[in-house]
Protein backbone atom coordinates (compact mmCIF):
# COMPACT_ATOMS: atom_id res chain seq x y z
CA UNK A 1 0.00 0.00 0.00
CA UNK A 2 1.68 3.70 -1.25
CA UNK A 3 2.67 5.71 1.45
CA UNK A 4 0.82 9.23 2.10
CA UNK A 5 2.58 11.39 -0.03
CA UNK A 6 2.15 14.06 3.49
CA UNK A 7 3.79 10.87 5.58
CA UNK A 8 7.37 12.63 3.99
CA UNK A 9 9.44 14.90 6.43
CA UNK A 10 11.46 15.66 2.76
CA UNK A 11 8.90 16.27 -0.66
CA UNK A 12 12.21 15.91 -2.45
CA UNK A 13 12.47 12.38 -1.43
CA UNK A 14 8.90 11.76 -2.02
CA UNK A 15 9.32 13.24 -5.36
CA UNK A 16 12.18 10.87 -6.15
CA UNK A 17 10.67 7.48 -4.86
CA UNK A 18 7.88 8.68 -7.08
CA UNK A 19 10.17 9.32 -10.29
CA UNK A 20 12.07 6.23 -9.48
CA UNK A 21 8.82 4.25 -9.73
CA UNK A 22 7.63 6.17 -12.99
CA UNK A 23 10.69 5.31 -14.61
CA UNK A 24 11.37 1.86 -13.82
CA UNK A 25 8.14 0.90 -14.86
CA UNK A 26 8.66 2.34 -18.08
CA UNK A 27 11.58 0.57 -18.27
CA UNK A 28 9.82 -2.42 -17.99
CA UNK A 29 7.48 -1.17 -20.80
CA UNK A 30 10.50 -0.58 -23.04
CA UNK A 31 12.44 -4.11 -21.90
CA UNK A 32 9.26 -5.76 -23.03
CA UNK A 33 8.90 -4.05 -26.18
CA UNK A 34 12.01 -5.09 -27.21
CA UNK A 35 11.53 -8.54 -25.78
CA UNK A 36 8.28 -8.87 -28.15
CA UNK A 37 10.35 -7.52 -30.98
CA UNK A 38 13.20 -10.50 -30.35
CA UNK A 39 15.85 -7.62 -30.09
CA UNK A 40 19.47 -8.09 -30.32
CA UNK A 41 21.60 -6.21 -28.34
CA UNK A 42 24.77 -4.84 -30.00
CA UNK A 43 28.09 -6.94 -28.74
CA UNK A 44 29.31 -5.18 -25.86
CA UNK A 45 31.89 -5.78 -23.19
CA UNK A 46 29.53 -5.12 -20.49
CA UNK A 47 28.09 -7.99 -19.34
CA UNK A 48 25.53 -6.17 -18.05
CA UNK A 49 24.17 -4.71 -21.51
CA UNK A 50 24.61 -8.15 -23.53
CA UNK A 51 21.33 -9.38 -23.59
CA UNK A 52 18.10 -8.39 -22.92
CA UNK A 53 17.80 -10.85 -20.13
CA UNK A 54 21.16 -9.24 -18.80
CA UNK A 55 20.14 -6.25 -18.77
CA UNK A 56 16.78 -6.91 -17.26
CA UNK A 57 18.41 -8.64 -14.11
CA UNK A 58 20.96 -5.15 -13.78
CA UNK A 59 18.11 -2.58 -13.50
CA UNK A 60 16.41 -4.29 -11.35
CA UNK A 61 19.46 -5.29 -8.96
CA UNK A 62 20.82 -2.06 -9.10
CA UNK A 63 17.23 -0.77 -8.16
CA UNK A 64 17.42 -2.61 -5.65
CA UNK A 65 20.97 -1.80 -4.03
CA UNK A 66 20.50 1.86 -4.30
CA UNK A 67 17.78 1.99 -1.80
CA UNK A 68 20.12 -1.06 0.47
CA UNK A 69 23.01 1.48 0.27
CA UNK A 70 20.51 4.13 0.98
CA UNK A 71 19.86 2.49 4.18
CA UNK A 72 22.50 1.22 5.30
CA UNK A 73 24.40 4.99 4.95
CA UNK A 74 21.38 6.47 7.09
CA UNK A 75 21.64 3.85 9.33
CA UNK A 76 18.23 2.62 8.76
CA UNK A 77 16.14 -0.70 8.35
CA UNK A 78 17.54 -3.15 5.84
CA UNK A 79 14.47 -2.30 3.27
CA UNK A 80 14.29 -5.90 2.77
CA UNK A 81 13.83 -6.07 -0.96
CA UNK A 82 15.01 -9.92 -2.55
CA UNK A 83 17.43 -10.66 -4.76
CA UNK A 84 16.55 -10.68 -8.37
CA UNK A 85 15.47 -14.01 -8.54
CA UNK A 86 16.80 -16.00 -11.30
CA UNK A 87 13.31 -16.53 -13.15
CA UNK A 88 12.74 -12.61 -12.78
CA UNK A 89 11.14 -12.80 -16.34
CA UNK A 90 8.32 -15.16 -15.67
CA UNK A 91 7.77 -13.59 -12.31
CA UNK A 92 8.52 -9.98 -13.61
CA UNK A 93 5.74 -7.93 -12.86
CA UNK A 94 5.17 -8.84 -9.18
CA UNK A 95 9.00 -8.29 -8.69
CA UNK A 96 8.65 -5.16 -9.84
CA UNK A 97 5.79 -4.73 -7.68
CA UNK A 98 7.59 -5.80 -4.20
CA UNK A 99 10.79 -3.90 -5.16
CA UNK A 100 9.04 -0.46 -5.63
CA UNK A 101 6.63 -1.42 -2.51
CA UNK A 102 9.81 -1.55 -0.46
CA UNK A 103 11.23 1.49 -1.97
CA UNK A 104 7.74 3.27 -0.84
CA UNK A 105 8.58 4.17 2.73
CA UNK A 106 11.87 3.67 4.08
CA UNK A 107 12.77 7.74 3.50
CA UNK A 108 9.47 8.89 4.83
CA UNK A 109 11.52 10.41 7.69
CA UNK A 110 14.47 11.52 5.52
CA UNK A 111 14.57 15.34 5.82
CA UNK A 112 16.74 17.96 3.59
CA UNK A 113 19.50 18.59 5.16
CA UNK A 114 20.56 15.32 5.95
CA UNK A 115 19.53 14.36 2.09
CA UNK A 116 21.64 17.25 0.65
CA UNK A 117 24.45 17.24 3.36
CA UNK A 118 25.44 13.56 4.25
CA UNK A 119 27.71 11.85 1.63
CA UNK A 120 28.93 8.66 1.68
CA UNK A 121 31.26 6.59 -0.86
CA UNK A 122 29.20 4.54 -3.69
CA UNK A 123 29.71 0.64 -3.88
CA UNK A 124 31.60 2.04 -7.26
CA UNK A 125 33.59 4.51 -5.16
CA UNK A 126 32.01 7.68 -6.41
CA UNK A 127 31.08 9.78 -3.54
CA UNK A 128 27.37 10.91 -3.71
CA UNK A 129 24.48 12.64 -1.07
CA UNK A 130 21.67 10.72 -0.51
CA UNK A 131 19.57 13.09 -2.87
CA UNK A 132 22.62 12.37 -5.84
CA UNK A 133 21.98 8.72 -5.36
CA UNK A 134 18.45 9.19 -5.46
CA UNK A 135 18.44 11.18 -8.56
CA UNK A 136 21.22 8.80 -9.95
CA UNK A 137 18.52 5.65 -9.18
CA UNK A 138 15.75 8.02 -11.16
CA UNK A 139 18.36 8.60 -14.26
CA UNK A 140 19.37 4.03 -14.39
CA UNK A 141 16.31 2.94 -15.85
CA UNK A 142 15.85 6.04 -18.07
CA UNK A 143 19.23 5.62 -19.61
CA UNK A 144 18.79 2.08 -20.23
CA UNK A 145 15.22 2.36 -21.62
CA UNK A 146 16.81 4.81 -23.83
CA UNK A 147 19.37 1.91 -25.05
CA UNK A 148 16.92 -0.28 -26.10
CA UNK A 149 14.37 2.48 -27.70
CA UNK A 150 17.90 3.39 -29.85
CA UNK A 151 18.66 -0.15 -30.51
CA UNK A 152 15.03 -0.51 -31.70
CA UNK A 153 14.68 2.33 -33.64
CA UNK A 154 18.02 0.83 -35.43
CA UNK A 155 16.19 -2.34 -36.67
CA UNK A 156 13.71 -0.15 -38.16
CA UNK A 157 13.63 -0.79 -42.21
CA UNK A 158 14.55 2.67 -43.69
CA UNK A 159 12.36 4.17 -45.23
CA UNK A 160 12.55 4.97 -49.47
CA UNK A 161 13.82 8.36 -49.79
Amino acid sequence: MPIDEQAYAYGGARALVQLHERHLRDFVRMWRRAKGADLALPASQDPDTDSLGAMLRHVLGAARGYMVWICECLELPDPDIAAVPDDVEEALDAYVDHLLERWDGPLVELDQKTADRATFASRWGTVYCIDAMLEHAVMHPIRHALQLERALGSQAPHAAL
